[in-house]
Protein backbone atom coordinates (compact mmCIF):
# COMPACT_ATOMS: atom_id res chain seq x y z
CA UNK A 1 0.00 0.00 0.00
CA UNK A 2 3.12 2.44 1.14
CA UNK A 3 4.51 1.67 -2.20
CA UNK A 4 1.45 2.26 -4.08
CA UNK A 5 0.60 5.73 -2.42
CA UNK A 6 4.25 6.87 -3.27
CA UNK A 7 3.76 5.82 -7.00
CA UNK A 8 0.29 7.56 -7.19
CA UNK A 9 2.21 10.73 -5.28
CA UNK A 10 4.83 10.49 -8.48
CA UNK A 11 2.20 10.56 -10.96
CA UNK A 12 -0.05 13.76 -9.67
CA UNK A 13 3.10 16.23 -11.33
CA UNK A 14 2.82 14.50 -14.39
CA UNK A 15 -1.26 14.83 -14.62
CA UNK A 16 -0.95 18.34 -13.53
CA UNK A 17 1.43 19.24 -15.91
CA UNK A 18 -0.70 17.27 -18.85
CA UNK A 19 -3.61 19.64 -18.24
CA UNK A 20 -1.83 22.79 -19.22
CA UNK A 21 -0.18 22.68 -22.61
CA UNK A 22 2.49 25.21 -23.09
CA UNK A 23 2.30 28.47 -25.24
CA UNK A 24 4.19 27.63 -28.21
CA UNK A 25 2.57 23.98 -28.86
CA UNK A 26 1.03 23.64 -32.35
CA UNK A 27 -3.23 22.86 -32.13
CA UNK A 28 -3.98 19.32 -32.10
CA UNK A 29 -6.57 20.46 -35.33
CA UNK A 30 -6.20 23.49 -37.73
CA UNK A 31 -8.85 24.44 -39.53
CA UNK A 32 -9.19 22.62 -42.19
CA UNK A 33 -11.28 24.27 -45.50
CA UNK A 34 -13.60 22.30 -47.71
CA UNK A 35 -16.27 22.45 -50.14
CA UNK A 36 -18.80 20.54 -51.96
CA UNK A 37 -21.30 20.71 -55.10
CA UNK A 38 -24.16 18.62 -54.52
CA UNK A 39 -27.05 18.21 -57.01
CA UNK A 40 -29.73 16.10 -54.67
CA UNK A 41 -32.08 16.01 -57.92
CA UNK A 42 -30.99 16.49 -61.54
CA UNK A 43 -34.37 14.73 -63.19
CA UNK A 44 -36.12 14.93 -65.99
CA UNK A 45 -40.56 14.39 -64.94
CA UNK A 46 -43.53 13.71 -67.56
CA UNK A 47 -46.78 14.93 -65.58
CA UNK A 48 -50.18 13.20 -66.33
CA UNK A 49 -51.22 16.04 -68.04
CA UNK A 50 -48.41 14.62 -70.68
CA UNK A 51 -45.86 17.43 -70.20
CA UNK A 52 -42.10 17.05 -69.43
CA UNK A 53 -39.95 19.20 -67.63
CA UNK A 54 -36.48 19.28 -66.93
CA UNK A 55 -35.36 20.19 -62.83
CA UNK A 56 -32.18 20.75 -60.41
CA UNK A 57 -32.04 20.83 -56.93
CA UNK A 58 -28.73 22.24 -56.32
CA UNK A 59 -26.34 23.00 -53.34
CA UNK A 60 -22.88 23.74 -53.11
CA UNK A 61 -21.08 25.07 -50.27
CA UNK A 62 -17.55 25.77 -49.01
CA UNK A 63 -16.36 26.62 -45.24
CA UNK A 64 -14.93 25.21 -42.40
CA UNK A 65 -16.80 23.41 -39.48
CA UNK A 66 -18.87 26.24 -38.20
CA UNK A 67 -18.84 28.71 -40.51
CA UNK A 68 -19.66 28.22 -44.73
CA UNK A 69 -20.83 30.11 -47.16
CA UNK A 70 -23.50 28.45 -48.96
CA UNK A 71 -25.30 28.59 -52.42
CA UNK A 72 -28.95 27.05 -53.43
CA UNK A 73 -30.49 27.05 -56.50
CA UNK A 74 -33.48 24.91 -58.06
CA UNK A 75 -35.68 25.45 -60.79
CA UNK A 76 -37.36 23.68 -63.74
CA UNK A 77 -38.05 24.08 -67.46
CA UNK A 78 -41.09 22.41 -68.95
CA UNK A 79 -40.44 20.93 -72.88
CA UNK A 80 -41.90 22.49 -76.02
CA UNK A 81 -44.17 24.98 -74.57
CA UNK A 82 -42.70 28.35 -75.12
CA UNK A 83 -42.10 29.45 -71.92
CA UNK A 84 -38.75 30.53 -70.32
CA UNK A 85 -36.95 28.08 -67.79
CA UNK A 86 -38.42 29.41 -63.85
CA UNK A 87 -35.74 29.68 -61.45
CA UNK A 88 -37.69 29.10 -58.43
CA UNK A 89 -35.12 30.04 -55.85
CA UNK A 90 -31.38 31.13 -56.16
CA UNK A 91 -29.81 31.95 -52.40
CA UNK A 92 -26.42 33.04 -51.73
CA UNK A 93 -25.94 32.34 -47.82
CA UNK A 94 -23.69 32.91 -44.89
CA UNK A 95 -24.26 29.40 -42.55
CA UNK A 96 -23.59 29.00 -39.01
CA UNK A 97 -23.09 25.66 -37.14
CA UNK A 98 -25.41 26.10 -33.55
CA UNK A 99 -25.26 22.53 -32.71
CA UNK A 100 -23.92 19.15 -33.75
CA UNK A 101 -26.31 18.49 -36.35
CA UNK A 102 -28.38 22.33 -36.70
CA UNK A 103 -27.15 24.72 -38.70
CA UNK A 104 -28.41 28.55 -39.66
CA UNK A 105 -27.96 30.20 -42.98
CA UNK A 106 -28.80 33.74 -43.76
CA UNK A 107 -28.58 35.61 -47.31
CA UNK A 108 -30.16 36.45 -49.91
CA UNK A 109 -32.21 35.25 -52.89
CA UNK A 110 -34.00 35.79 -56.32
CA UNK A 111 -36.65 33.75 -58.30
CA UNK A 112 -38.50 34.36 -61.80
CA UNK A 113 -38.56 33.54 -65.10
CA UNK A 114 -35.14 33.69 -67.14
CA UNK A 115 -36.77 36.16 -69.70
CA UNK A 116 -35.70 39.07 -71.27
CA UNK A 117 -38.98 40.79 -70.05
CA UNK A 118 -39.34 40.20 -67.01
CA UNK A 119 -37.92 41.25 -63.65
CA UNK A 120 -36.70 38.75 -61.30
CA UNK A 121 -38.11 38.80 -57.13
CA UNK A 122 -35.56 39.56 -54.34
CA UNK A 123 -35.74 38.53 -51.21
CA UNK A 124 -34.18 37.83 -48.01
CA UNK A 125 -33.80 34.20 -46.42
CA UNK A 126 -33.71 32.63 -42.90
CA UNK A 127 -32.87 29.13 -43.06
CA UNK A 128 -32.95 26.80 -40.12
CA UNK A 129 -31.35 23.41 -41.86
CA UNK A 130 -30.21 20.12 -40.32
CA UNK A 131 -31.13 16.18 -39.28
CA UNK A 132 -34.42 16.03 -37.08
CA UNK A 133 -34.71 12.87 -34.49
CA UNK A 134 -34.65 9.93 -36.74
CA UNK A 135 -32.73 11.16 -39.12
CA UNK A 136 -35.26 13.42 -41.08
CA UNK A 137 -33.04 15.93 -42.84
CA UNK A 138 -34.88 19.45 -42.63
CA UNK A 139 -34.57 22.61 -44.26
CA UNK A 140 -37.04 25.53 -43.03
CA UNK A 141 -36.78 29.05 -44.62
CA UNK A 142 -38.67 32.00 -44.39
CA UNK A 143 -38.49 34.51 -47.22
CA UNK A 144 -39.17 38.18 -47.22
CA UNK A 145 -39.11 40.06 -50.97
CA UNK A 146 -38.71 44.06 -51.43
CA UNK A 147 -42.46 44.34 -51.30
CA UNK A 148 -42.96 42.97 -47.54
CA UNK A 149 -44.72 40.39 -48.82
CA UNK A 150 -43.88 37.03 -46.46
CA UNK A 151 -43.14 33.14 -47.41
CA UNK A 152 -42.41 29.74 -45.27
CA UNK A 153 -41.02 26.71 -47.59
CA UNK A 154 -40.12 24.12 -45.12
CA UNK A 155 -38.58 20.50 -47.10
CA UNK A 156 -38.28 17.47 -45.32
CA UNK A 157 -36.21 13.87 -46.61
CA UNK A 158 -35.49 10.73 -45.41
CA UNK A 159 -33.39 8.14 -46.67
CA UNK A 160 -34.50 4.62 -45.93
CA UNK A 161 -31.14 2.40 -46.84
CA UNK A 162 -32.23 -0.71 -48.16
CA UNK A 163 -29.20 -2.16 -48.74
CA UNK A 164 -25.70 -0.78 -48.70
CA UNK A 165 -26.14 0.69 -52.10
CA UNK A 166 -29.76 1.28 -52.76
CA UNK A 167 -31.88 3.42 -51.02
CA UNK A 168 -35.87 4.66 -50.39
CA UNK A 169 -36.17 8.40 -50.01
CA UNK A 170 -39.96 9.75 -49.61
CA UNK A 171 -39.77 13.90 -49.62
CA UNK A 172 -42.81 16.58 -48.53
CA UNK A 173 -42.44 19.90 -49.32
CA UNK A 174 -44.73 22.68 -47.79
CA UNK A 175 -45.31 26.36 -49.47
CA UNK A 176 -47.10 28.85 -46.92
CA UNK A 177 -47.82 32.81 -47.66
CA UNK A 178 -47.88 34.95 -44.39
CA UNK A 179 -49.49 37.69 -46.39
CA UNK A 180 -50.94 38.31 -49.74
CA UNK A 181 -49.09 39.57 -52.96
CA UNK A 182 -50.81 41.04 -55.88
CA UNK A 183 -47.60 41.42 -57.86
CA UNK A 184 -46.64 38.18 -57.52
CA UNK A 185 -50.04 36.41 -57.85
CA UNK A 186 -49.86 34.56 -53.91
CA UNK A 187 -52.54 34.10 -51.46
CA UNK A 188 -52.29 33.86 -47.66
CA UNK A 189 -52.43 30.64 -45.89
CA UNK A 190 -50.92 27.39 -47.19
CA UNK A 191 -51.11 27.48 -50.65
CA UNK A 192 -48.90 24.04 -51.55
CA UNK A 193 -47.95 20.47 -50.90
CA UNK A 194 -45.79 18.10 -53.04
CA UNK A 195 -44.78 14.36 -51.90
CA UNK A 196 -42.61 12.31 -53.76
CA UNK A 197 -40.96 8.69 -53.64
CA UNK A 198 -37.55 8.10 -55.24
CA UNK A 199 -35.41 4.74 -55.45
CA UNK A 200 -31.83 5.48 -55.78
CA UNK A 201 -29.21 2.85 -56.82
CA UNK A 202 -25.49 3.78 -56.35
CA UNK A 203 -23.26 2.97 -59.06
CA UNK A 204 -20.76 4.86 -56.86
CA UNK A 205 -20.97 6.76 -53.80
CA UNK A 206 -20.61 10.37 -56.24
CA UNK A 207 -23.16 9.03 -58.98
CA UNK A 208 -26.64 7.44 -57.97
CA UNK A 209 -29.52 7.23 -60.23
CA UNK A 210 -33.25 7.05 -59.28
CA UNK A 211 -37.06 6.30 -60.09
CA UNK A 212 -39.73 8.03 -58.87
CA UNK A 213 -43.31 9.33 -58.13
CA UNK A 214 -44.72 12.69 -57.00
CA UNK A 215 -47.99 14.30 -56.15
CA UNK A 216 -48.63 17.87 -56.06
CA UNK A 217 -51.87 19.99 -54.52
CA UNK A 218 -52.56 23.34 -54.32
CA UNK A 219 -54.29 24.37 -51.30
CA UNK A 220 -56.68 27.09 -49.83
CA UNK A 221 -56.80 30.09 -51.33
CA UNK A 222 -54.48 29.41 -54.19
CA UNK A 223 -56.73 25.95 -54.88
CA UNK A 224 -59.41 28.75 -55.33
CA UNK A 225 -58.07 30.78 -57.55
CA UNK A 226 -56.21 27.99 -59.93
CA UNK A 227 -60.93 26.63 -60.10
CA UNK A 228 -62.01 30.25 -60.68
CA UNK A 229 -59.28 30.20 -63.48
CA UNK A 230 -59.94 26.97 -64.73
CA UNK A 231 -57.10 25.23 -64.22
CA UNK A 232 -55.46 22.15 -62.23
CA UNK A 233 -54.94 21.93 -58.64
CA UNK A 234 -53.10 18.66 -58.66
CA UNK A 235 -50.55 17.26 -60.37
CA UNK A 236 -48.76 13.55 -60.29
CA UNK A 237 -45.94 12.37 -62.23
CA UNK A 238 -42.92 10.04 -62.45
CA UNK A 239 -39.38 11.41 -62.36
CA UNK A 240 -35.73 9.51 -63.64
CA UNK A 241 -32.54 11.18 -62.84
CA UNK A 242 -29.53 11.20 -61.12
CA UNK A 243 -28.06 12.15 -57.40
CA UNK A 244 -24.76 13.91 -57.94
CA UNK A 245 -21.71 15.03 -56.30
CA UNK A 246 -18.47 16.38 -56.03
Amino acid sequence: MKNFLLLLGGLFPLIASAGHAKDDWPEPVSDHYTGRVLFDRLEIARTNQHEQSAVWDMMAWYGGDYHRLVFKTEGENVQNDGAPTDIEKAELLYGYLVSPFWSIQAGVGARGELSSDSSFEHYAVLSFSGLAPYWFEMDNSLMVNEEGDIQLRSETEYEWRLSQTAYLQPRVEITANVTDSEKYRRESGLSNLRVGLRYRQEISREFAPYIGVYWNQALGNTADRLQREGRQTHETGIVVGARVWF
